[in-house]
């Protein structure tokens, strides 16, 4: 399970500093791209992690309380990390970290978990994330790009409208510079809603999906038009809500369980 997007089992477990190592990283920056979502880059020393793992983190704002969260780089030598937190109803911790994080803010990382993974010499690959679920595949999209003959990917990204696909302009940055990489925007409406996003409109860039590249529909109805995915790698990120669909779907269209790796946020 990571802890991208919901506090849930996470936001409230006590830390025991007894029970693993720590490393420290300090927050380089910290950009606020919705009123919900920040995306949050610290260096620091060398964590052992796995593309696609998450990690423990304690934070100045509440630093008795350690939060899971999914780094969106794969590890780094010089120690660069990035992790991308929505905020949540309720979620007290993520809304501060959302809100209240600033540069030169020492974060404790430890206990690496997880076994999200790509095998770079394996099928094709089809991965489905939800809002933040975005962080683990962009790890381990970067960490496919090492590979080298990375197995064709397609990344099914997914928010409630087009204002919700936050990363848009990296994500269309990233499939341009890698041909092996397809990034399909997936969103419920067409649409914005009414009420403004000061964060949106501070943020925005001429870099976005185009509108007829849009997709209308859950993530679990556009990848159900899609069929089984019988001989690929399927990866699935996102809220519990998603994740169950998503996987009821594909299980549904003839996908094999053994083919489909799950992590809720």
């Amino acid at each position: 399970m990571l802890g991208n997007g919901t506090e849930g089992a996470f936001g409230g477990a006590p830390f025991d500093p007894d029970a693993a190592p720590e490393w420290s990283a300090t927050v380089v920056a910290h950009h606020r791209l919705r009123h919900d979502v920040a995306v949050i880059r610290l260096i620091g020393e060398f964590v052992p992690f796995r593309a696609g793992q998450s990690v423990l983190v304690r934070t100045p704002q509440q630093p008795n309380v350690a939060r899971r969260l999914s780094p969106a780089l794969p590890p780094s030598l010089d120690g660069k990390l990035e992790f991308h937190v929505r905020t949540v109803p309720g979620g007290w911790l993520s809304r501060q970290l959302v809100a209240d994080t600033a540069e030169g803010d020492e974060w404790r990382i430890s206990a690496p978990a997880g076994t999200f993974h790509v095998d770079p010499e394996g099928d094709e690959v089809v991965m489905i994330a939800g809002g933040t679920g975005l962080a683990p595949m962009r790890s381990l999209i970067l960490e496919l790009a090492r590979a080298p003959r990375p197995p064709r990917t397609y990344l099914f990204v997914g928010g409630r409208s087009p204002r919700d696909l936050y990363a848009s302009d990296m994500l269309v940055l990233l499939a341009d510079e890698l041909p092996w990489l397809t990034v399909v925007p997936v969103v419920e409406r067409l649409d914005d809603p009414n009420r403004a996003d000061e964060w949106h409109q501070r943020s925005r860039v001429d870099i976005d999906f185009p509108a007829d590249d849009l997709l209308e529909g859950t993530l679990a109805d556009v990848i159900g038009s899609h069929g089984a995915f019988t001989e690929h790698q399927v990866l699935v990120c996102g809220s519990p809500g998603m994740t169950r669909a998503t996987v009821d779907r594909l299980l549904e269209t003839g996908t094999p369980a053994a083919r489909i790796q799950v992590e809720g946020l």
